[in-house]
């Protein structure tokens, strides 16, 4: 047999008060897709920064087709054969297509030579692209397709993708992975990171599972079934959320006619929107990203104010008040972008949890802050949402994002709100710590809230929801009952089309 395209060693890297990576090994073969699964903060991230030249291992080596392999910075690696497609794109809104690709590249041809590249290689590749197009004028789908086009043109021999299907609709999940076993047949590996299992099932020809810092097991994704890749991964059975219904109480949240301007340049405005939650209910909002999600959360939240009427709470018009004020009436969101948004970054724990628990938490008196009750706060929500960190007093950009994640959604649903709005509150968890969320907030719809679930995931939605409606363009299709909707007709509403409409 030839030598695998790139041998990892008994990989490991420590940081402080913290081992990261515990003598990882593994091997992935030429044309392989390759899984590697893990909890949050299991080292899935460290891993793949060694393999990448972001990060120097403490100790153990690499070898790539058989040569050592150390490489220095992602210059090197590139250079190697390694591309990577990151979680959070790192592109340039303002600037076309084709000026993000040759910003990632050394030493880009001519713009109109690259332009055509651009325009062959993705076309060749089931992904077309307009190079002149202004990527902030693109779906995210579009964006994906920008990343893996730039790293196509440098001909790699090992594609790192992590959670690449996050912001696809069916659709372009199915398109992505044509695409992938494309590129396996023409003998591109992958290495493939992703939270949903059953993609991994259907793409992956093998998985290494890592948990808390060490390798404890393969597997072949097709012959093992997506809970028992859950529980190797957590070490423990794995535990399905449950519901009881609660769908006879008053209408919470009234939304009628909401149309808002988008803050941002390259945002979707909200056109006449309206619909209603009840108390007890899960309304789960679906939709490819950038079709109005962060604006409709912002109306709901107050930072996007509107004509008071056009939002009421538990009958209250409430368009008018800012953040604070509707969360003392009950409201509260958690956004999509946890860092920068739902949380301050170089803020501790303690202060971020003090950021929105400060009203109903009564976490400051006459202009004081009650900083013990702060602390005691964050700490309840590290511990009923096991937020893997030191402690309280650790900044939030310290944390993996899934940590982060489980920090921002814990501390929303520890204050027990009337009407809670959150933005996908489960990106970037594992299995393990998915589960438990989705369980916190239908035990929040048990206790009688009012809840509005806006996610990309649309397993996720159909687990937990008791309506469905779809975000394109800024408009809201109908609102639907979710059982028994199919994927089909989920993706039509995704795509604008009504259900009449497809009827015909």
């Amino acid at each position: 047999m030839s030598a695998p395209l790139l041998s990892i060693q008994a990989l490991t890297k420590a940081y402080p008060g913290v081992v990261a990576n515990d003598s990882v090994s593994f091997d992935i073969e030429q044309g392989q897709v390759h899984a590697l699964l893990g909890e949050n903060g299991a080292g899935k991230s460290t891993v793949v920064k060694m393999i990448y030249g972001l990060v120097k291992p403490d100790s153990g080596s690499m070898t790539w087709q058989g040569a050592p392999f150390a490489p220095t910075d992602p210059n090197a690696a590139r250079s190697a054969g390694v591309g990577m497609v990151f979680q959070h794109f790192s592109l340039f809104d303002a600037l076309n297509v084709a000026e993000n690709v040759a910003l990632g590249m050394e030493n880009p041809p001519p713009m109109r030579d690259l332009a055509a590249r651009i325009k062959e290689v993705s076309e060749n590749y089931g992904l077309p692209l307009d190079p002149a197009r202004t990527v902030g004028d693109l779906s995210a789908g579009e964006r994906q397709r920008v990343e893996i086009i730039r790293c196509l043109l440098q001909d790699p021999k090992l594609l790192i993708m992590d959670e690449p299907t996050s912001v696809l609709t069916p659709q372009e999940v199915q398109i992505l992975f044509k695409t992938l076993r494309q590129l396996k047949a023409e003998g591109t590996s992958i290495l493939y990171i992703s939270h949903k299992l059953e993609e991994i099932r259907s793409l992956c020809d093998h998985a290494s599972i890592l948990r808390l810092g060490k390798n404890v097991g393969e597997c072949i994704p097709a012959q093992t079934s997506a809970r028992n890749m859950a529980e190797l991964m957590v070490g423990d059975t794995l535990q399905t959320p449950t519901r009881t219904a609660n769908l006879d109480g008053e209408v919470l949240l009234n939304v009628r006619n909401l149309s808002a301007k988008s803050a941002s340049a390259f945002g979707t405005s909200l056109k006449d929107i309206s619909f209603s939650v009840k108390s007890g209910e899960i309304l789960g909002l679906g939709g490819v990203a950038g079709n109005g999600q962060d604006e409709l959360l912002a109306a709901l939240s107050g930072e996007l104010r509107t004509s008071p009427d056009t939002v009421q709470i538990k009958g209250n018009p409430v368009g008018h008040l800012g953040p604070k004020n509707r969360r003392g009436i009950g409201t509260l969101a958690a956004p999509e972008e946890r860092l920068g948004h739902a949380a301050a970054p170089n803020m501790s724990l303690i202060e971020n949890a003090l950021l929105t628990g400060e009203v109903r938490q009564n976490l400051s008196k006459k202009g004081f802050v009650n900083w013990k009750g702060a602390q005691d706060f964050a700490q309840d929500i590290i511990k009923a949402f096991d937020v893997r960190t030191p402690g309280p007093d650790r900044a939030a950009r310290a944390l993996s994002g899934g940590n982060l994640q489980k920090f921002v959604i814990g501390r929303e649903v520890l204050q027990e709100p009337d009407v809670l709005v959150v933005n996908q509150p489960t990106w970037g968890v594992d299995a393990a710590a998915a589960a438990a969320i989705r369980q916190s907030l239908l035990d929040l719809a048990a206790k009688g809230t009012a809840l509005v679930v806006i996610s990309q995931d649309l397993d996720e939605l159909m687990e937990i929801s008791d309506r469905f409606g779809a975000l394109n363009e800024g408009r809201l299709s109908e609102i639907r009952p979710a059982a028994g909707l199919t994927i089909e007709e989920i993706g039509l509403m995704m795509g604008g089309v009504s259900a009449q409409e497809a009827a015909e």
